[in-house]
């Protein structure tokens, strides 16, 4: 197990093997570990690592895109028990709760040498990850994902990689401004979940996307914010050029989809829509659209857009 110093702010964690200043300034000169400034203050992680566990579903896509397969990962929030779309990557991770309950004791067993999480999800068991092993958190999720791309990489020393993966990422929103041009197609983007359904505004980790390739939004969805939850009255307000619609069935995903998008689509409301009666409906996978929001994700994303929309 790892003895790195864990740092909250200015106090060390207690369960961290402590070291001394001297100690701790020759391991840095020697490079054999490094200092990550993050949401939880400071974290001193070794320069090798060989066993990450990882706490949210964003920081697993993010390190699957910067090469490194973790040992452990919570579940994703629908998949057996991971998304599709990283599924193949992980055949030999072992899952550890979900990230709203990750598995303390399952944790520890893997003997890891760095532990990815968010203090939006994770601050109250921030001290007891430290106990187990060199911790780093993102502030939030979603959101931030760019910022947290590159706090990822940091600790895992690979900010050369995550260089490279933005600067792609850069050049594909280039190219897809490059051939939308002038157009101004307005981006509906719907979620539905059992029982409820959200329209998703332009904090949103697709919002983001959708505003930052130089597509429109209908004008009620227009504004800051993340997302609002919408009765069956308000469908109208789910219209666009385009209506993009992704479904979550719940961590279990028990629930068959077509019960949860059928009361919606049914309603002659929606049938209503010009984006229905126009055939500019997509069906697009909840993983990639909302549920990550890591760089893997948004490249696939992206990829629906070319797609569907054929700039």
């Amino acid at each position: 197990m790892s003895v790195g110093l864990c740092l909250v702010g200015l106090h060390m964690a207690t369960a961290c093997t402590p070291k001394t200043s001297t100690s701790l300034s020759s391991d840095i000169s020697a490079g054999t570990l490094r200092q990550i400034e993050h949401a939880m203050g400071q974290t001193y992680v070794e320069k090798t690592l060989k066993r990450v566990v990882i706490l949210t579903n964003e920081a697993t896509d993010i390190a699957l895109a910067l090469g490194v397969t973790p040992v452990g990962a919570v579940k994703s929030w629908s998949g057996d028990p991971y998304y599709d779309y990283i599924a193949a990557d992980m055949v030999s991770v072992e899952m550890v709760g979900d990230e709203l309950q990750p598995n303390l004791e399952s944790i520890a067993a893997l003997n890891p040498d760095l532990i990815l999480g968010s203090k939006v999800r994770h601050r109250r068991v921030y001290q007891r990850l430290s106990a187990i092993a060199p911790t780093v958190f993102s502030e939030t999720i979603g959101v931030t994902w760019k910022d947290n791309v590159r706090l990822y990489a940091e600790a895992l020393d690979l900010t050369d990689d995550a260089d490279n993966l933005l600067t792609e990422w850069d050049n594909r929103v280039a190219d897809f401004k490059q051939k939308l041009g002038n157009q101004r197609t307005e981006v509906s983007l719907v979620r539905f979940m059992p029982g409820a359904a959200r329209i998703y505004y332009k904090d949103s980790f697709p919002g983001q996307i959708i505003d930052e390739v130089g597509l429109a939004r209908p004008a009620i969805q227009d504004t800051t914010g993340f997302a609002q939850q919408v009765s069956s009255e308000q469908i109208p307000q789910m219209d666009g050029d385009a209506i993009f619609y992704f479904v979550f069935a719940g961590v279990e995903a028990e629930q068959p989809v077509s019960t949860i998008t059928q009361p919606w689509l049914q309603q002659p409301l929606w049938q209503q829509l010009n984006a229905v009666r126009q055939g500019n409906v997509y069906a697009v996978d909840d993983g990639v659209w909302t549920a990550s929001s890591g760089i893997k994700a948004a490249n696939l994303l992206l990829d629906d857009l070319y797609t569907h929309l054929d700039p």
